[in-house]
């Protein structure tokens, strides 16, 4: 089964870290990413720009309507995601415990429900 790691951090947080405090930081989810690959569990992750360059879409009143910047205004914004490849979910809980995320934020576990079951309805 395949699990979504998603990353919850304080954007904030990171700029605020001295050079050597970033290093060390990166150098913690290298570790943690080669982890799961040598494990066969690393399917794909990436981080992601911050919640500033997001654009949000929805429907008002049947038109799209577009609005630049994060919808939700929270301390933690989505940082990153990894997916996983796990036998279930205590496997992927885990993996997610051992994800520097949870030094300084939230790592949220979901099963990734594949559109083939879906369709097969």
């Amino acid at each position: 089964m395949q699990y979504l790691l998603i990353l919850y951090v304080n954007e904030a947080g990171w700029p605020e870290l001295t050079p050597a405090q970033q290093e060390e930081g990166t150098a913690a989810y290298m570790a943690y990413s080669e982890a799961l690959r040598k494990a066969g569990a690393l399917v794909a992750s990436n981080r992601l720009r911050p919640s500033s360059s997001a654009t949000t879409i929805r429907t008002a009143d049947g038109k799209p309507q577009v609005l630049d910047g994060p919808y939700a205004e929270s301390r933690e914004q989505i940082g990153g995601y990894f997916i996983i490849e796990a036998p279930d979910h205590d496997a992927a809980m885990a993996w997610a415990a051992r994800c520097p995320t949870v030094d300084h934020g939230v790592v949220e576990v979901r099963e990734i429900w594949p559109m083939s079951e879906y369709t097969r309805r």
